[in-house]
């Protein structure tokens, strides 16, 4: 994504709230557009990221040849249908191959992806992918879990609902034993 476009989404939001003028405070308003542009270049920040500097070389040689879990990653992302946040927690796993990724690496992976406009499953599959490919890992496993707005505040209205999304990669989705102890860790 190139450059993010503050004017763009003020004057966008702005013509909103122009809609809704006989209804909305103008003095409690008048700096919103200003505040809701800067917080979706925030909220969007994703699309500029690279993994790869991210990453900063933080993947080293070591002897360790079992399933490193990291748990409880807590995120929040927007819905790419109705533009309401979905957040939850992220459970990652992998089996290295003689390198492992500094701790801090799998968090800020998954912020990146988070900061996009998302459906959960995507967002599972390209945190599960990056882990994968960026260690070299053997295997790899992703458990998103996570509450909706766009279904809790609207539509069906049902709140605390959650979802859960799995991706699985290399040993984690071809061998059964693997697969068992990532889940069995997660628990």
């Amino acid at each position: 994504m190139e450059k993010f476009n503050k004017e763009v989404f003020e004057n966008s939001f702005q013509k909103i709230l122009d809609s809704l003028e006989n209804y909305v405070d103008k003095d409690g308003t008048k700096d919103t557009p200003k505040r809701v542009a800067k917080a979706y270049e925030e909220l969007l920040s994703g699309y500029s990221a690279d993994i790869k500097k991210v990453i900063n070389n933080a993947l080293f040689n070591v002897q360790y040849d079992e399933i490193i879990i990291v748990r409880n990653i807590r995120f929040y992302s927007l819905c790419e249908h109705h533009m309401l946040p979905f957040f939850g927690k992220i459970d990652i796993g992998y089996l290295p191959q003689d390198t492992v990724i500094g701790l801090s690496k799998i968090p800020r992976i998954t912020k990146i992806f988070s900061r996009r406009l998302q459906v959960q499953e995507r967002l599972t599959e390209q945190i599960g992918e990056a882990i994968f490919d960026n260690t070299n890992a053997v295997g790899a496993g992703v458990v998103i879990k996570a509450q909706h707005m766009c279904s809790s505040m609207r539509g069906v209205n049902l709140p605390e609902t959650e979802m859960v999304t799995s991706s699985l990669f290399g040993s984690f989705k071809s061998d059964n034993a693997t697969r068992k102890e990532f889940f069995d860790l997660i628990k």
